[in-house]
């Protein structure tokens, strides 16, 4: 079994700037994320885009659901930012049944150290075996139905609508 995991930014892959205090986008980290769990699943990885969520368009999420659409692999990770994951979630489950689609993401950076996106990586890898086909969100070791999934901006987690 083959995964595809699309890199499409977020908070997994935010880097930090020493000198003015600002978050930007570098290259992924997922290689990185991947060697440190020892992960032995087959894996292609393309990265779509390094976008911040709250940045995304319409036209960035047509552009992660035609790869959905036409990649040969019917098991996905989507890396992806928290804050417009699940209004991606949904544009693609309106959209595609036939496979097993798991976005997931993180609060923290992965490079600040105490982040919370390898244990999603994780969980998302291990999810997107498991679950039936359909498009779910994987965060903080739950996963969620796309069509009845929101993200707590007060507390920060997701939870069922």
């Amino acid at each position: 079994m083959n995964i595809k995991i699309f890199v499409t930014g977020g908070t997994f892959d935010k880097e930090y700037n020493e000198l003015d205090g600002t978050l930007f986008f570098k290259e992924t980290h997922i290689n990185e994320m991947l060697k440190l769990g020892r992960c032995r699943v087959e894996l292609d990885i393309r990265t779509l885009m390094m976008v911040d969520s709250l940045d995304m368009n319409d036209s960035d999420r047509r552009i992660i659901l035609e790869n959905c659409k036409n990649t040969k692999e019917n098991k996905i990770v989507i890396t992806h930012g928290t804050d417009t994951m699940a209004e991606t979630a949904k544009a693609i489950g309106q959209t595609i049944k036939d496979k097993t689609i798991v976005l997931t993401g993180a609060m923290v950076p992965y490079k600040f150290g105490s982040s919370d996106g390898l244990f999603n990586l994780g969980s998302a890898l291990a999810f997107v075996q498991a679950l039936p086909n359909g498009v779910y969100i994987c965060m903080n070791g739950k996963y969620f139905i796309w069509n009845n999934v929101k993200k707590n901006k007060k507390t920060g987690e997701f939870e069922i609508l």
